[in-house]
């Protein structure tokens, strides 16, 4: 069993960062690819990045703008996110899988009640 709590959203004028953490209960966090995935309004949840030992992937949407990275002496995975956008508005969530498909949130099995973010223009 693992547990997720994620923390960080918040209001941000566009162009502006904020990070969002990710906290898992759990001896064998270290095993689990992590994902971050978004929700907005009326619309489905979405992939936007994920982290398993040292491969990285992000959604085209936010790449070369947010970073995933983990710290498994914490286990905590993070999400740096920079040049915000008003279409980045959404209720961010944390998972985790021991599946191969990281991109899918079928495949994940545990996930974190979400944080806000809203960005303004």
């Amino acid at each position: 069993q693992v547990q997720l709590v994620e923390s960080g959203g918040g209001l941000v004028q566009a162009g502006g960062s904020l990070r969002l953490s990710c906290a898992a209960s759990g001896r064998t966090f270290s095993n689990y690819a992590m994902g971050w995935f978004r929700q907005a309004p009326g619309k489905e949840r979405e992939f936007v990045a994920t982290i398993r030992r040292t491969m990285l992937a992000y959604a085209n949407s936010v790449k070369g703008r947010f970073t995933i990275s983990r710290d498994n002496a914490k286990n905590t995975v993070y999400l740096q996110m920079n040049s915000l956008k008003p279409e980045d508005t959404a209720a961010y969530y944390c998972a985790a899988t021991l599946g191969v498909d990281v991109t899918t949130p079928g495949s994940y099995d545990y996930w974190g009640q979400g944080t806000q973010v809203a960005v303004s223009s």
